[in-house]
């Protein structure tokens, strides 16, 4: 299954061309340095002033802290999105309580259904796919929420809450689809990769009258900046590992709790 929806793990190919990427790049400047044919021209190149670097990569820095933020900010929506689904489902359970029955049991089971339908669709949106029948689910709450029986039983104002909470449900669920939809965006991170490349390249000229010193130097830079990316692109979909967003809350409604 994964390596026939291999497009929807993008990322940690992605991840693996970063290191991948970044030790080629170092091994390439090392043997720039120390054993190619333009060693003499390389080390005529000295003189560039330290300070040099701070400017390309105060530039990568930037720009991989933007995409980290991208990246954990849309896991933060994900994880407030279940949670606000999971509040919605529990209000209506609440507002639920003075049904007389079979009605109120009718309700408590439509909500039951939606919750277990939800937590098993957890799957597919890993694989940036959904549920039909979560959306089925939630059409039969919201027709039994706007039925005219259930107003003549807890009251028109009552019954319009309950409408906004099926609402806010199925606009919390498609915030998660679209979030689940998530990919790298290839432009971003080829533009992250020059400027590092460029960094890497701007630690190696300042050092070049020291081959042993730029390649700690250029070593160093790339300890810090290649594991960092991977952990950032590793974490591109919030629905997919290591770090999912869990159906815990909505879970939790389904099993009565």
């Amino acid at each position: 299954m994964v390596w026939t929806n291999w497009h929807n793990y993008d990322h940690y190919g992605y991840a693996f061309f970063a290191v991948l990427g970044t030790l080629l790049a170092v091994a390439v400047i090392h043997w720039l340095m120390m054993r190619s044919p333009w060693v003499g021209w390389i080390r005529s190149l000295r003189g560039v002033a330290p300070p040099f670097i701070n400017i390309i990569g105060v530039l990568f820095g930037l720009t991989l802290a933007f995409l980290a933020n991208d990246t954990w900010s849309a896991h933060d929506r994900a994880m407030n999105t279940v949670y606000k689904e999971a509040d919605s489902l529990r209000s209506i359970l609440a507002l639920s309580d003075k049904l007389p029955e079979p009605q109120k049991a009718r309700l408590r089971a439509a909500v039951a259904d939606y919750a277990r339908a939800s937590v098993a669709e957890w799957p597919l949106l890993a694989r940036r796919s959904s549920s039909p029948e979560v959306s089925e689910r939630a059409d039969a709450l919201l027709t039994l929420l706007a039925g005219r029986e259930l107003a003549e039983s807890v009251g028109d104002n009552v019954q319009s809450l309950m409408l906004k909470k099926a609402s806010e449900l199925r606009d919390g669920r498609d915030q998660r689809i679209g979030l689940s939809q998530t990919h790298v965006n290839p432009l971003k991170w080829l533009g992250m990769a020059f400027l590092g490349l460029l960094t890497l390249l701007s630690v190696a000229v300042v050092h070049v009258e020291n081959p042993r010193a730029a390649l700690v130097a250029v070593v160093l830079f790339a300890l810090a900046a290649a594991p960092t990316a991977a952990i950032v692109l590793v974490q591109g979909n919030p629905f997919q590992q290591p770090t999912s967003v869990t159906p815990a809350a909505i879970e939790a409604v389904a099993q009565g709790r």
